[in-house]
């Protein structure tokens, strides 16, 4: 995620493995956080276990008037989820994995070495 959104033109910081407070990564035009917009993201792997309402409420107490939020769930998010998360007045997107592969495919050749090498993809043309 914090390779998507570099190629994407922000800066990003990744805390360190543990308890990181709801936020796996802090992006922003200056890389320091201090330059809106400042994107805090939460990336959390769960095959077959959507994501609740409750786990947007713990993230949504992390965020600050000025930020904005993503919640990356690669098992996607409950409709409760979803309905906290769109009434919140802080943005927050909500990206399942149908998502982010959508917004890997479409930035994917502005990824840097490091993205690259761990979501390693060939461009194959197919005749329409």
């Amino acid at each position: 995620m914090a390779g998507l959104l570099r190629a994407m033109g922000y800066k990003t910081i990744v805390s360190p493995q543990g308890s990181d407070r709801g936020k796996d990564i802090i992006a922003s035009p200056d890389g320091l956080g201090l330059e809106d917009p400042v994107i805090l993201v939460e990336v959390k792997h769960r095959k077959n276990t959507s994501m609740g309402s409750q786990d947007i409420r713990s993230f949504k107490g992390a965020l600050k008037k000025t930020n904005r939020g993503i919640y990356v769930s690669t098992g996607g998010f409950t409709t409760d989820a979803k309905y906290e998360a769109e009434r919140f007045e802080i943005p927050i997107i909500l990206m399942d994995l149908d998502r982010l592969v959508k917004f890997i495919i479409q930035y994917y050749d502005n990824f840097d070495n490091d993205a690259r090498s761990l979501i390693p993809l060939t461009k194959i043309y197919w005749p329409l």
